[in-house]
């Protein structure tokens, strides 16, 4: 379930010890070195082919590329059998045409690998200096994934991407949930939304693990399996164009809705 409080919480599994516990702390490097050994070598071909390619070409096979490759990871997750991963209700976004925000809760470092490997449209708002990270920079740029520097840059290129039809992946929090309770929320998405004429929606991503969360040590063995669901939430419309105040009320029902959401 989500972090927020259970009303009937499990009874927590026993910790695993000697033997067992080295060989579940050792699987679980090998998934981190698999994502890092994929994400790398994606990366040096990324940089030979973002001189070459033809910007649009280039943009298409960068995020299908990224979604396929993450979706793969996913699978050896679930194989190693660390992981029980359920984000099949996202399916039905990926064939839907025309421009989507998704926007979802935050609860790890995961969430939008889980996302953009459903949705092969999908563009990302990433922080400036991972564009120049050794594992994503490459890939971020030739996918033309929008960096979050310089914030009217940042709104006009979501705003273009999603007029031309691309869904834009966005956590309204700006960072990770802490504690189980929902961060202020972000305005910049109800603005956007307004201005692309497109609808948000909302994604509700489920855990019981801690791993990757605020806090927790990437070397740390969490509670295994990890258990991560994702599914639907309510789909609100774009903003009036001529009202300024709806942004303002969009992102009140957004709140809520998080709230009631992860409050189940």
């Amino acid at each position: 379930m989500a972090h927020a409080p259970s009303t009937s919480p499990s009874p927590a599994a026993p910790e695993p010890r000697g033997l067992l516990r080295l060989l579940l702390v050792t699987w679980l490097w090998v998934l981190v070195a698999w994502l890092g050994l994929l994400s790398l070598s994606w990366t040096l071909l990324a940089m030979l082919l973002h001189p070459v390619l033809p910007a649009a070409f280039g943009q298409r096979l960068g995020r299908a590329v990224i979604s396929w490759g993450y979706r793969f990871y996913w699978v050896c997750g679930r194989a190693s059998g660390l992981m029980r991963i359920d984000a099949s209700a996202l399916d039905v976004l990926a064939d839907q045409p025309g421009g989507l925000i998704v926007a979802a809760n935050h609860p790890c470092m995961a969430d939008a690998m889980l996302i953009v490997a459903r949705l092969p449209r999908s563009v990302c708002i990433m922080k400036a200096g991972l564009q120049r990270n050794i594992f994503l920079g490459a890939g971020a740029r030739l996918a033309r994934y929008i960096a979050n520097d310089v914030p009217h840059l940042l709104v006009r290129s979501a705003v273009d991407e999603l007029q031309a039809g691309a869904q834009l992946v966005l956590f309204p929090e700006g960072t990770r949930t802490e504690g189980g309770r929902l961060q202020p929320l972000r305005g910049g998405i109800a603005l956007i939304a307004q201005r692309a004429r497109v609808p948000v929606q909302v994604v509700i991503i489920e855990t019981d693990s801690p791993f990757l969360a605020k806090g927790w040590p990437i070397w740390r063995l969490p509670p295994v399996p990890m258990h991560y669901r994702l599914r639907l939430g309510q789909r609100f419309e774009p903003p009036p164009a001529d009202d300024p105040h709806a942004p303002a009320e969009l992102m009140q029902a957004l709140k809520t809705h998080l709230e009631h959401e992860l409050s189940r």
